[in-house]
């Protein structure tokens, strides 16, 4: 099933982070029905949320904690049985799979927001490495005639 792609607005951190980027429609649609629980939770709450437009917070609608949300997610893998996977383990998996994928490495350092290609090709080398060993592979299979 393909979902319709959407764009969020990153607004958090330094000003020269702040940027549109693209979601997949699988994450589009999670945040949107993370959003409909959200307001149902800042409803039945006893105390008034701040009228901040937040994606993830605590029970009162305040910013979470990093921490917090480090522990937090700990416990979920725990629970799951599951290897910890900190949030920016998530960020360097989707990296890594655009770039095997075959995806231009400006598109993927335009998504993840890195300021220079070279962060993103010094960071994630050893996909390119896996890549240059496939298709040498490939030569190696078309010159021996396979």
């Amino acid at each position: 099933m393909r979902h319709q792609l959407a764009t969020a607005v990153l607004a958090a951190g330094p000003e020269r982070s702040r940027r549109t980027v693209p979601l997949l429609g699988l994450c589009a649609e999670a945040l949107k029905a993370h959003r409909v629980r959200q307001a149902a939770e800042a409803a039945d709450s006893l105390h008034p949320w701040p009228p901040v437009a937040l994606v993830f917070t605590t029970i009162v609608g305040t910013p979470v904690d990093p921490n917090d949300f480090s522990r937090t997610s700990a416990r979920w893998c725990r629970e799951a049985g599951v290897p910890r996977v900190r949030l920016h383990d998530l960020r360097h998996t989707c990296v890594s799979l655009l770039l095997t994928l075959g995806v231009n490495p400006r598109v993927v350092m335009e998504i993840v927001g890195h300021s220079a290609l070279e962060m993103t090709m010094n960071v994630y080398a050893h996909v390119a490495v896996d890549q240059q060993r496939e298709a040498l592979n490939r030569l190696d299979d078309l010159l021996d005639g396979e």
